[in-house]
Parts: C-alpha cells; sequence; structure tokens
C-alpha cells in the first residue's frame, strides 16, 4: 500500500512523507529556489543534535527574493508598498525592479563603510521601507544583519552591539507613534556609549519629523551615501552560513541571539507560503507586525518576496490611526489578499468597534484568510473576526527561534475543521509531541510538555550565536532527543494540538496542575470583556492561586463588580471549584510587549512581591503602576509586606 493509499488528503500525504522522508520531502522543497551550487547532503546528520540543511549548496537570499524577479518577468510588478498613516498618509510603492535597484545601491553604500560577507550589521529602524532595503542590501553582501526595535533602550541596543559586535549601525533619527515622535540619535548613542564595542560607522535616515546633528566621523547620511554609491552585486555564501541574528524578546543577562541560516530558510519560507498561507505569486500578502519582529523578518522581509508576491510595509497602529478602520483601509486599498497579525491587535480593534460598523466603508472582496500568531486567540476574538469578515481565521503557532509555523491550518494544502483554541495540526517537518515531566508520551488529551522530535525542519535556529552551550541548555537537554518549546499543551485524538500555556503559566493550585489559559479562554467568553489575563499568585495554603484581570468593551456600561462576578462564576461553573477561582479586577490596560504579549511573568512578580526587571520590549513602562495598585487592592503586591 502506498502513502497516498492510506491517506485522505495533500495534507495527510504532504505530513507522513515530511516524517518519514524529510530528505526527499525538503530536496523537492528546494526546487523553488535558484541555487549557485546544489547541495552535497540535504541534511546533515552526523553531528546530533546539532542538524544542517543543503550542506554543500552555495546561494544569495537577496537574489533569490529580488533579482530572479526583476529578470524574470516580475520587474513592474509591486514588490514592496510602503503604508505610513501616521506621517500624513505617506504611501510609495516600489516594483521588483526598482526595489532590486535600490537595494543593490545600499549594498554599495554598505560596502564603502568596509561590509563584508560575514561582517555583522545591526538595524536599528522604525516601520519605513529603508528597514526591509537595508535586510535585503546585507543579504546581498553575504553580510549578517541583526534587527533590533527601534526605540529599545539604550542599555538594552548596548547588549545586543556587544554580543553581535557590528562592523556597522543602520538606523533613522526618529520613530513614530500615534501620538509623539520618538528620537532614535539619543538612544544610539547612549547605546554606543556603553557598549564596550564601538560600531565603525552608522548609516543614518535622515526623517523630516526630527533633525539631528550627526556625529563627524562616525555617522553617515542615508540619503548623500545613496547619491554617490555604486551598485553592488550579489555575493555567493553557503546555504549553511547564517543570514541573521535575531535577539529573543525578554533577554536577561546572556544574550540569546537565534541564528537563521541562508539555504534551510528561503526553502521552508517559499514552501509556506502556498502551503500554509495559499498565496500565489503576484497577490499581496500582509504581515502587520514589526521588522523587529520575526514574523517581520519571515513574512514581511522575506517569504513574500521569495514567492514574488507584494509585501507591505504599514507604520501605524490598528487603532488611533486614525480609527479602528485603519486595517481595513490597507486591505481594500492595497487589495490585500492573505493578512497576518497578532490577536492583540483584532482584539483593539474589537474593542473600539465592536459591531464592526467601519467594515462597512471598505471593499473587503479581495480578503481570502486572516491568520492570527504571536499570543493565544481567545475563541471570542475568533468567532468575531469570522462573522465579520467571512472568511477563513486561522490560528497559527510558531515562535522566534522556529522562524515559520510550527502548527497551522495549512490551506494550501487541506482545510480542516477550524475549531477554537487549536491551531490545528503539526505543520509538515515538524513531528510533534506531548511528553510528561519524565519524558514520557502522555495519551491523547492529557497536558503535557509540547516538544519536537529532532532533527528540526529547514529555517528553524541550528544554535545561538556563538552560545552553543545555551542552545543546548536552553532547548535540548530537558528533553534528549527534541526541542523544547517551552509551551504547555495537548494533542487530541485527531491530531488537533491545543497550546494552553508557556510552562511557567501552568499553575499548580493545591496539587492540581492547571492552565492560566483555559481560564482566560472562558473569561474572554463574557460580553462585556474586551481582553483579559490570569495569573498564579503564591499562596501558603495552596500553593497558587488564579487572579484575573479584565479589560472591558468601549461602552460597557455594566459596574465593574457586576462583571467580575460573573466572569468568576463563568469560571467555576466551565473549569469547576478546582480552579479556585474567585479574584479578579477590572484595569483599563494589561502589559504588554510591542508585539502584542501580554507580560504575565512580570505581572506575576509584582503581584508576589518578587524582584523583577523592566521588560526590554515593554509597550508602555506606566501600565505596570496601575497593575501593581490594582493588585494591592486586592491584598497583593505591596499590601503583603
Amino acid at each position: 500500500m502506498t502513502i497516498g493509499d492510506a491517506m485522505s488528503n495533500a495534507y495527510d500525504v504532504a505530513y507522513q512523507r515530511s516524517i518519514e522522508d524529510p530528505e526527499g520531502f525538503w530536496a523537492d522543497a528546494a526546487q523553488e529556489i535558484d541555487w549557485i551550487t546544489p547541495w552535497d547532503k540535504v541534511l546533515d546528520d552526523s553531528n546530533p543534535p546539532f542538524y544542517r540543511w543543503f550542506v554543500g549548496a552555495e546561494c544569495n537570499t537577496c537574489y533569490n527574493a529580488l533579482d530572479r524577479h526583476a529578470d524574470g518577468g516580475r520587474g513592474d510588478q509591486a514588490a514592496l508598498i510602503y503604508d505610513s498613516p501616521v506621517t500624513g498618509d505617506t504611501k510609495r510603492t516600489y516594483t521588483y525592479s526598482e526595489l532590486r535597484d535600490e537595494v543593490a545601491l545600499f549594498a554599495g553604500v554598505l560596502r564603502a563603510q568596509g561590509v563584508e560577507k560575514g561582517d555583522r550589521v545591526i538595524i536599528y529602524m522604525p516601520m519605513v521601507a529603508e528597514a526591509v532595503i537595508a535586510m535585503l542590501a546585507c543579504a546581498r553582501l553575504g553580510a549578517v544583519h541583526s534587527v533590533v526595535f527601534g526605540g529599545f533602550a539604550s542599555n538594552e541596543l548596548a547588549v545586543r552591539i556587544d554580543d553581535a559586535k557590528p562592523k556597522v549601525i543602520v538606523s533613522a533619527t526618529c520613530g513614530i507613534e500615534v501620538n509623539r515622535v520618538i528620537e532614535y540619535m539619543p538612544l544610539l548613542n547612549g547605546a554606543i556609549d556603553m557598549a564596550t564595542h564601538k560600531p565603525e560607522k552608522c548609516v543614518i535616515l535622515a526623517r523630516p519629523q526630527a533633525e539631528v546633528a550627526m556625529k563627524d566621523g562616525r555617522d553617515v547620511d542615508w540619503g548623500g551615501a545613496m547619491a554617490t554609491a555604486e551598485p553592488a552585486e550579489c555575493v555567493i555564501v553557503a546555504a549553511t552560513d547564517p543570514l541573521y541574528i535575531l535577539y529573543t524578546s525578554g533577554t536577561t543577562g546572556q544574550p540569546k541571539g537565534v541564528v537563521r541560516d541562508n539555504g534551510g530558510h528561503m526553502v521552508a519560507l517559499k514552501w509556506s507560503m502556498k502551503n500554509i498561507y495559499d498565496v500565489d505569486p503576484g497577490e499581496a500578502y500582509w504581515a502587520a507586525s514589526d521588522v523587529g519582529w520575526v514574523v517581520g523578518h519571515s513574512y514581511i522581509a522575506y517569504a513574500p518576496l521569495l514567492h514574488g508576491c507584494t509585501t507591505i510595509v504599514y507604520e501605524g497602529k490598528p487603532v488611533g490611526t486614525p480609527d479602528a478602520g485603519a486595517f481595513w483601509r490597507v486591505i481594500s486599498e492595497h487589495n490585500v489578499s492573505c493578512m497576518f497579525t497578532a490577536p492583540t491587535a483584532f482584539r483593539a480593534i474589537k474593542r473600539e468597534d465592536p459591531n464592526g460598523a467601519l467594515l462597512a466603508e471598505y471593499d473587503m472582496s479581495g480578503l481570502k484568510s486572516l491568520f492570527l500568531a504571536g499570543e493565544r486567540l481567545d475563541p471570542d476574538t475568533l468567532h468575531w473576526a469570522e462573522d465579520k469578515l467571512k472568511v477563513p481565521v486561522i490560528d497559527h503557532w510558531w515562535q522566534t527561534e522556529t522562524g515559520w509555523a510550527i502548527a497551522s491550518n495549512c490551506l494550501g494544502l487541506h482545510a480542516f475543521d477550524i475549531r477554537p483554541g487549536s491551531p490545528t495540526k503539526a505543520a509538515p517537518g515538524w513531528d510533534v509531541q506531548v511528553l510528561d515531566d519524565n519524558g514520557q508520551p502522555v495519551p491523547a488529551g492529557d497536558i503535557g510538555a509540547i516538544v519536537v522530535k529532532l532533527p528540526l525542519p529547514p529555517s528553524a535556529l541550528p544554535t545561538l550565536y556563538q552560545r552553543q552551550d545555551l542552545f543546548r541548555e536552553k532547548y535540548l537537554d530537558q528533553f534528549p532527543g527534541y526541542y523544547c518549546t517551552a509551551d504547555a499543551g495537548m494533542i487530541d485524538a485527531d491530531g488537533y494540538i491545543s497550546i494552553m500555556a508557556r510552562t511557567d503559566d501552568i499553575i499548580n493550585v493545591a496539587g492540581h496542575r492547571l492552565s492560566t489559559g483555559g481560564m482566560e479562554e472562558v473569561l474572554a467568553e463574557h460580553v462585556d470583556v474586551a481582553e483579559c489575563a490570569v495569573i498564579g499568585v503564591d499562596d501558603q495554603l495552596k500553593g497558587q492561586l488564579p487572579v484575573g484581570f479584565l479589560v472591558l468593551n468601549a461602552g460597557t456600561t455594566k459596574a465593574g463588580d457586576d462583571i467580575v462576578g460573573e466572569a468568576v462564576q463563568m469560571v467555576r461553573d466551565r473549569i469547576g471549584p478546582v480552579a479556585a477561582f474567585k479574584q479578579a479586577i477590572v484595569v483599563e490596560r494589561l502589559p504588554k510587549t510591542r508585539s502584542g504579549k501580554i507580560l504575565r511573568g512580570t505581572m506575576q512578580a509584582i503581584a508576589d512581591n518578587k524582584e523583577w526587571k523592566m521588560p526590554a520590549t515593554i509597550d508602555d513602562p506606566v501600565i505596570l503602576d496601575e497593575i501593581d495598585a490594582a493588585l494591592q487592592t486586592l491584598g497583593y503586591s505591596d499590601a503583603r509586606s
């Protein structure tokens, strides 16, 4: 019996082959990439647990993203659209030919500053087209870029400078938020002053919203340098050479620089565009994220261009630029086929416009699907988006470390029924399993540690930058032979995966292991709750107790205490008294990273009066003071002292 006979759909066939014959599967996928020299070996498994893909192959990522399209019939097609409502509705479209020429010129600028193959370049930029141009220019030269989210504090940037040791830093005079301008130069200067390593040059994009004095001998004006630059050709690199380093959010102490290689990265991302997102070349694909995050790397800068799509760089917010219809405008105006963003963006839209009234102003007929990731997708937000957009809303799950989806409803292979709370099934290439604390498989439907059997598929991190020891310790040692995701969850009898929480979000209430994510799911169903979070706080009697935080919908008239009472009852009805869920409080907003992740760990440390460090990625530090005050009214934080 052949694999095809035993399977019922294209997903099953693809998945089984990817697990049983990974070399054959990924060799076929690699035919979509232009190689300068073919590989000697698809998978080098000679040094487990360290595996490498496409060993011996030579390539160039920038060539595959731009040149082959510019020269192969897509030269006049839109490659990148820059859309910036925060600068007064600025828009610019770059064709593939124009973008290739801009990138080649900027690669020439970098080369003129001494950047060569293997050198590191830190990119500290706002959401402008030039950020993607800088990334692709590094790829063109075989230099290794490390993008740091624009506006990161000086000390956080300094840590990354000392770890990556860049020859050049590319930055801008400022970033622009809804109601303020964030000057980058004081932050950049402060970081360089703090860092032991000093970059040789800084290339600065001057923006009219903030004019600053350049440092003689160090700073180079982007515009002036481009005017005199000689375009640079693509440099040949090994498939296993690094393309970029991306430091994971919340880095403390020792930097964790996720390394992405050139060859495997291209193969997996190109494959994902059709098979996961069901997008065709020529269509517009919009990842509403930031280039400082992994989503921005994978699905703004690289995957859409590798696939011959139009990618969108959006400098704005889901609300406030100018209103909760901002996303609908972009989708309508640029005829977006597939959108990818974080659930928190949709919760913000839903809070401001719960009835979706602003949708009526825009033609959304081109939108085929919405993909969400980065934060738990509560069923209420899922149903709201489905109801309003009338397209499949796909929850999918992945990590900075993996570079693309570990689990998803792979629309280009087979559209499975959507089950709220689940990112559907493991994507081909990912052998996902659930283990108990002793490393033994758990029965279907039981909660445990979510792991991936080695080898990881192409594009997943091969190591951490200059920290192989930390890579092993962080991801491999706990469950030998597996990559530890640090997420807890389960796989049901049908193969559907549920990510319940980070393993540190599983709380122990009187000996019962409970998921705070499961409680959040119930709370989010309350008609007046826009978003919520649950943390576990220390309790002398029961070990830990859950505490809920509720953000209410705009226009809610019901008293907060009444909503709290109803919400508590809902958890007790759904999960049972075992949850010991008795306390919740209404707050104006939740503390989040700039990518939309709720800072539950920090909230927990505040509640328990433990020392905590201001998260590097926090969006607005003031919110933590608000959370502290709220906790004190419940008898936690300083009230415990």
